[in-house]
């Protein structure tokens, strides 16, 4: 048989357990933030094919871009700016092969969330010159 100190003494450390507020076994970190930079994708017609990749500027940080250099400097001209990208003009087939783009993330500290859909993959190179270019 137990002893009554022995009760008295689990019953005690049941209710200093139950008045001490929970914690986790391992301290979660808060919530990453989220990277600077754009997010780019290109997507062929009805999205039956689709493709991404984070653009970093400046280009010196890491970051999977493989012309990072090319599209800064086209969107540093255009001063972020989308629709104003310098491209690389010249004429393309009017052959119908729609590929839909988006830019979603930050430029130099300011948010962007674009998109546009050109009637083909040249038209879309001519347009936008390398920042769509992965």
């Amino acid at each position: 048989m137990r002893s009554s100190a022995t009760l008295t003494a689990v019953a005690l450390l049941t209710l200093a357990s139950a008045a001490v507020p929970a914690r986790a076994a391992v301290d979660v970190p808060d919530e990453p933030k989220p990277s600077h930079g754009l997010f780019l994708t290109v997507s062929g017609a009805e999205n039956t094919w689709i493709r991404g990749v984070l653009l970093k500027c400046p280009p010196g940080f890491p970051g999977p871009h493989p012309d990072a250099v090319g599209a800064c400097a086209a969107l540093d001209k255009a001063d972020g700016d989308l629709d104003r990208l310098p491209g690389n003009p010249r004429a393309c087939t009017k052959q119908y092969e729609p590929v839909t783009v988006s830019a979603k993330g930050s430029w130099r500290g300011r948010s962007a969330a674009w998109q546009k859909t050109y009637p083909n993959a040249c038209v879309l190179d001519a347009a936008t010159g390398p920042v769509f270019r992965f």
